[in-house]
């Protein structure tokens, strides 16, 4: 199976740890984001990996090379233009349109979510993606209707609301950053530049299912915010 890890963001929210290097090189419990992620993904049968980089991209790429894993790991090479995390996808789409569905991770989430559960629930879901959500505090949240598909997106710093498909009843949930998707998606996307994959989602949903897969019941951890790293550590030490 396949997945995609989005490691080349900037990490702004982890200054200064991340002056000097990138946010997946951060480390937990002597262990960097990358490499935890990267160990958590082939436990679960994915065994062939792109990452995508932009800051500090050859600190990543040194590091794969001198850390050897069970798995075929391929880099997405961003570092002229950070391309957001749709426009990461289109740029890594000779890796990842293959046939079968894949997965995308963000980089700096530790959970104990069952990666292969959702990936099969995504194949038997007719979904174009399928995103992981919980119901929890977060800036930021999707709306679904009854049936969990994708019908908006709302600020909650702001209270700005997009709606994609009006229902009596919207639920909101926080996006996990983890998510399977179908590589007909692709043919929704433009074809290249720097887009989110928040903003591509909702505006497919108008005419496809991306459907949200409600994991409350597992932990996620955003180790995005220097407050969060010892939550983290914890959390990994289990």
């Amino acid at each position: 199976m396949r997945a995609m890890i989005l490691a080349a963001g900037l990490g702004t929210r982890l200054l200064p740890l991340t002056a000097d290097k990138p946010k997946a090189l951060i480390e937990v419990n002597g262990k960097t984001l990358l490499e935890i992620c990267i160990n958590n993904l082939i436990s679960f049968g994915f065994t062939q990996i792109v990452v995508n980089v932009h800051h500090h991209a050859q600190q990543i790429i040194d590091f794969l090379k001198n850390n050897s894993f069970n798995a075929q790991i391929d880099i997405s090479d961003e570092t002229e233009r950070l391309l957001d995390t749709g426009g990461a996808l289109v740029h890594a789409r000779k890796f990842l349109d293959q046939g079968d569905p894949f997965l995308v991770h963000n980089v700096d989430i530790i959970s104990n979510i069952d990666l292969h559960n959702l990936y099969q629930y995504h194949l038997n879901s007719g979904a174009l993606a399928s995103l992981a959500v919980s119901k929890r505090e977060a800036s930021r949240v999707f709306l679904f209707d009854e049936q969990m598909a994708l019908s908006g997106w709302r600020n909650m710093v702001t209270g700005k609301v997009i709606i994609t498909n009006p229902s009596k009843v919207l639920t909101a949930f926080a996006f996990s950053g983890i998510h399977v998707i179908s590589p007909e998606i692709f043919k929704q996307l433009p074809p290249k530049g720097e887009f989110s994959i928040v903003d591509a989602y909702l505006k497919i949903s108008k005419e496809f299912l991306i459907q949200g897969v409600d994991l409350s019941h597992s932990d996620v951890i955003d180790v995005g915010k220097p407050d969060s790293l010892q939550l983290a550590s914890q959390f990994v030490a289990k």
